[in-house]
């Protein structure tokens, strides 16, 4: 990063509702009014659907990504498709952009560090370089105090079995870098399971987790501005099938200091990493109601979708309000909701009834352009609007079932 880049004046942890007001920057950066170009690493649906907001407010969008069929490729002004471990290229993309911001942290550390020597990446590589890495970031929860599922790396088939000693059975080792949706995982039920989970996942660096009795899910979607200011949403119940999120709701009805505790902690989680953007906080929630952080995403979430009808302002337009230093919008949650993931499995039966799912009252469709649908592959999503968060996720969970013309599961 150059050494001219302003440093963000300090503030407290906001409490849950609007933000705060902006502050002072020490540095004086530009604040990129619209007109401005803005890059995107990564092309798929979360790029999309920041490029529809960012074009909505007057802005021009560039891709930057090594795949020219992807779901951004039809909202962007411009796509650049090439390989992302090409120096010169992305150094010659980048002069021409005003900042960059990335839509998924398996993106290339590499790419986002050489598109900063020539223009703002927001969040900064180092936020990537700690978040696409199951290892970093347990450190830096460990080094800051936030709590989170005890853990131990291992590097060997020795040291996996000197953890699952340590930690216990059952226990869920998980590859360091590049898991997502369930993928790069194996739980581990008996001591004779040790051998194989090595075996399936090995010789890399992996992480084993400890059991944890936990009775929800949470997410907290939260942003940080180029002023340091925040604007924490409303945290999401989040339920899941084969690992892969299946419903979002918010409000997630459970006690109301257990959830201002998780927005305080991810907003901390936020300043202590130097965000200046959006990020999700996962986390599980314990029978005896202990909140443990289980991953950190450094942009706009599949949990956090339901913004875009729920919310006084959508957490893809937020990404675009903090990347270019713009005030934050409110982050209000205007009215209950609930979201459905839409998997390549509702295409079962053929191309789903769209028709016959928006008839359910309050309902959204959400494609993302993908043309190959496959079991367990995001093709979209639905999202449903009601005056309770029980007629929403009654409703979203009807229109996907008549979409798909399955049973009411």
């Amino acid at each position: 990063m150059s050494a001219d880049r302003p440093r963000l004046m300090p503030h407290p942890l906001v409490p849950p509702g609007d933000p705060v007001a902006p502050q002072t920057l020490s540095g004086g950066e530009r604040v990129l009014l619209p007109g401005a170009r803005l890059g995107v690493l990564g092309g798929g649906q979360l790029g999309a659907m920041f490029a529809v907001a960012a074009r909505r407010m007057g802005y021009a969008v560039e891709c930057v990504t090594d795949e020219a069929d992807c779901p951004a490729a039809r909202h962007c002004d411009r796509l650049h498709v090439g390989a992302l471990d090409d120096p010169e290229r992305l150094a010659q993309i980048g002069a021409t952009l005003d900042a960059v911001t990335f839509e998924f942290e398996n993106v290339p550390v590499d790419a986002a560090r050489v598109l900063e020597r020539v223009v703002p990446v927001r969040p900064a590589p180092d936020v990537l370089f700690i978040t696409q890495q199951r290892a970093r970031e347990k450190e830096f929860l460990v080094r800051h105090r936030f709590p989170c599922v005890p853990h131990r790396v291992v590097r060997s088939r020795e040291e996996l079995h000197a953890a699952v000693a340590a930690l216990g059975i059952p226990a869920v080792l998980k590859t360091a870098a590049s898991g997502y949706d369930g993928k790069g995982q194996v739980r581990i039920v008996t001591a004779e399971a040790v051998d194989a989970a090595w075996e399936r996942l090995g010789p890399e660096e992996l992480v084993l987790e400890a059991w944890v009795d936990a009775a929800v899910e949470i997410s907290v979607v939260a942003a940080r501005g180029l002023d340091g200011s925040s604007a924490v949403y409303e945290p999401s119940l989040n339920l899941h099938r084969n690992h892969i999120l299946d419903l979002s709701s918010a409000p997630a009805g459970l006690p109301r200091p257990l959830l201002t505790a998780a927005q305080r902690m991810a907003a901390a989680i936020l300043e202590r990493l130097g965000v200046v953007g959006v990020t999700c906080v996962e986390f599980f929630v314990t029978s005896a109601g202990e909140l443990l952080v289980n991953e950190i995403a450094p942009r706009p979430h599949n949990s956090g979708h339901l913004t875009l009808q729920a919310c006084a302002t959508s957490q893809f337009e937020q990404q675009v309000r903090a990347v270019c230093g713009l005030p934050l919008g409110s982050p209000r949650l205007v009215t209950p909701a609930a979201m459905s993931n839409l998997l390549g499995d509702c295409w079962a039966h053929g191309e789903p009834d769209w028709a016959l799912a928006l008839a359910v009252p309050g309902v959204g469709l959400h494609l993302y352009g993908k043309a190959e649908p496959r079991p367990g592959r995001k093709m979209g999503h639905l999202t449903a609007v009601a005056t309770t968060v029980e007629e929403a996720l009654a409703n979203v969970r009807l229109a996907r079932s008549l979409a798909a013309r399955q049973p009411l599961g």
